[in-house]
């Protein structure tokens, strides 16, 4: 089918808000979508956060004044405010609420620095609203394209209360996990909230999760097809170890619709050869500029400047168990005595941001952490280092190792998820290797892959041509985005529901 209609649900989305990996996704696959010739329309929350007047967004002139969403016996106002049409066909949609989303932060309340805690219900509104938004719009979605959590109770509703609704005979819908660990675990207390029959609360139903509602269970039980942000991790939160979280049997239940689809990089965005976020733009022919912005970073950091005999490595991450700081911690001591520089960007866990404030005191001229985030700051390390860390004990896909390919920065990653999909280990393949690898999730092993990195790097040949094979890497969106028209096919061939009921151990 050619010139679908797709109607792609996230709770965030770049420009408009961010809180990770995810709104990069929603602000880039649409516009390769709608590239290869698709109507494409975009639905979030309006949060209090999004600056109308900066990017043009308006109320919706043809939405009525009339819509509302009942949650436990409360009727919730629907507004809908949108860009209108942009230079890259895609229309965005915001959701408007006061109730729920005229607040300060997106997910965690700033005052308790705690999740919100009517989140179910916020993200309840939210799953509905948009069946209701495209209902009031007359766009009929050929696909709708689900992202996390938060926007799973639109697939729930489309098996249930909407199932009838002759509105929607023709769509589909398709589920994308952007990372397990999120899950939208909530009490039994939820459950009534939703307002669908008690038959779905029984074990083994779509709603029910060990007596409990679990928004991510409601997303792969009643999607049509779903999908994983790489083709390793889709294996891996299948399998019996951790990295299925307690989803990996539904997950098994559900294997054949399950499919792994790499996530691209926006270039127009990420690329050092027209960067305005970043003092020297560069590109594989004149790659020696690269330093001129290792310079910059060094000064911003306050750190010497060692020529290039020192390499500079980099991190922008969460700082969290997940992202590899345990193992950091564990080794910092023999980290910070090697030969190197380094500079983070980064919030999350305070015992990791005491680690760095500590060793910023104890290595003045070698370690600088920038405990905030920063996007000019993002951009000049991407282009400032020579190396680029990512030591993650999961990672479902991963940006930065790409971004830092193109940028001739060289990852340093474990293999695992969207990592092992595209770094290659220089040493286990000098013909195609463009990093360092190391497979345990095991400090000393991070180590040895940093350790043999270093001495790569002081040949300035052999380190170019790293660089270079990094930097003719492509992982623009539109091969990605042509996988989901392949698998956006399939779901239209499935029925309307799915009618899954998962095994009741589960």
């Amino acid at each position: 089918m050619d010139n679908m209609k797709i109607l792609f649900v996230s709770p965030e989305c770049v420009p408009y808000v961010k809180t990770g990996g995810l709104a990069d996704v929603t602000g880039a696959l649409p516009k390769a979508l709608a590239g290869l010739g698709n109507q494409v329309r975009v639905i979030l929350p309006l949060y209090k956060s999004v600056n109308l007047e900066k990017y043009g967004i308006k109320p919706h002139d043809l939405f009525p004044a009339d819509i509302f969403v009942p949650i436990a016996g409360q009727d919730h106002k629907v507004g809908l405010y949108t860009t209108g049409p942009r230079a890259d066909d895609v229309e965005y949609w915001f959701v408007e609420n006061e109730h729920f989303f005229d607040r300060d932060g997106i997910y965690l309340d700033p005052s308790t620095g705690n999740d919100y805690y009517d989140n179910d219900e916020r993200y309840i509104f939210f799953g509905r609203a948009v069946l209701e938004v495209s209902k009031a719009l007359r766009f009929a979605p050929d696909v709708i394209h689900l992202n996390d959590w938060q926007s799973t109770m639109t697939a729930g509703y489309l098996h249930t209360l909407y199932r009838d609704d002759s509105f929607f005979k023709n769509s589909r819908t398709v589920f994308t996990i952007h990372n397990i660990g999120y899950q939208g675990h909530f009490s039994s207390e939820t459950f009534p909230k939703l307002g669908v029959g008690d038959e779905f609360f029984a074990p083994g139903s779509p709603f029910e999760y060990w007596d409990h509602v679990n928004f991510l269970k409601i997303g792969i039980t009643t999607s049509n097809l779903i999908t994983a942000v790489s083709e390793t991790y889709a294996e891996e939160i299948q399998s019996g170890n951790e990295a299925g979280l307690g989803m990996e049997g539904i997950l098994t239940f559900r294997s054949d619709d399950l499919y792994g689809v790499l996530n691209g990089v926006d270039y127009d965005i990420w690329a050092p050869d027209n960067d305005d976020l970043i003092p020297f733009d560069y590109n594989i022919n004149n790659i020696s500029n690269k330093y001129k912005n290792k310079q910059a970073l060094l000064h911003l950091a306050g750190l010497p400047e060692r020529g290039e005999r020192t390499p500079l490595i980099g991190m922008i991450t969460r700082m969290v168990d997940q992202k590899g700081f345990d193992l950091i911690n564990k080794v910092t001591d023999q980290l910070f005595a090697l030969d190197i520089q380094f500079v983070l960007l980064g919030t999350g866990n305070e015992n990791y941001h005491s680690l760095f404030e500590a060793m910023q005191e104890i290595y003045p001229r070698k370690v600088k952490a920038f405990l905030k985030f920063d996007n000019k700051v993002a951009h000049m390390i991407e282009a400032g280092s020579d190396m680029f860390l990512m030591p993650s004990r999961y990672e479902p896909c991963g940006l930065n190792q790409m971004y830092s390919l193109r940028y001739g920065t060289v990852p340093i990653v474990r293999k695992t998820g969207g990592l092992a999909d595209t770094i290659f280990d220089y040493n286990e393949n000098p013909h195609e290797g463009n990093g360092f690898v190391f497979e345990a999730y095991d400090a000393e092993q991070m180590l040895d892959a940093i350790k043999r990195a270093i001495i790569t790097y002081k040949d300035k040949n052999l380190w170019t041509q790293i660089q270079k094979r990094g930097m003719t890497a492509d992982f623009s969106w539109e091969a990605s985005a042509r996988k989901y028209l392949e698998i956006y096919k399939r779901a239209m061939d499935k029925e309307m529901a799915t009618n899954v009921h998962t095994p009741d151990f589960l």
